[in-house]
């Protein structure tokens, strides 16, 4: 964690939080609301998130009909809206309507693919804090096995007017 930033210094871990409070979290809807329960959020720290991968998903009827693998982007941006909860708690903003931004992607991996009827594991950690930008790193995978890594920055941002 770098110096001079704005989140408490905190050892707090919140536990199994639900859809309820993900919908209170995150602007992100259906089709594009990709993570479905986090298992622990250490603050300031890291964020451990679920995405119960279906063959529902709209994605699936176009990649690849016959063999479903869910994209790499959409990985990443499951990872994404894992580190937004992972800022908007850290930084106690749930309900304010504050969005969480990309700005940029870096190192992007792909390892293994994520098929249907899979738990996609998120863990997400804080690599960097300045004022509202913030670098997380992130890792998905399933069953322990790694299916994506990646680094990115994002920033805390009022809606569009």
């Amino acid at each position: 964690m770098s110096e001079g930033s704005e989140t408490p210094a905190s050892a707090e871990q919140i536990v199994d939080y639900d859809i309820h409070k993900i919908l209170k979290a995150l602007p992100h809807r259906y089709p594009l609301l990709l993570v479905d329960r986090v298992r622990t959020i250490d603050l300031g720290e890291r964020i451990h998130a679920v995405k119960a991968v279906s063959m529902n998903e709209e994605f699936f009827q176009g990649h690849f009909p016959g063999a479903p693998i869910m994209p790499g982007v959409l990985q990443i941006e499951a990872l994404a809206q894992a580190a937004a909860i992972l800022g908007i708690e850290t930084l106690e903003l749930s309900g304010t309507g504050k969005l969480v931004i990309f700005m940029g992607i870096e190192n992007a991996k792909f390892r293994a693919p994520v098929t249907p009827g899979c738990l996609l594991d998120l863990n997400v950690e804080f690599l960097q804090k300045r004022s509202r930008v913030y670098k997380f790193k992130g890792k998905a995978s399933v069953e322990g096995k790694t299916s994506c890594e990646v680094e990115f920055t994002a920033m805390i941002a009022d809606p569009p007017s």
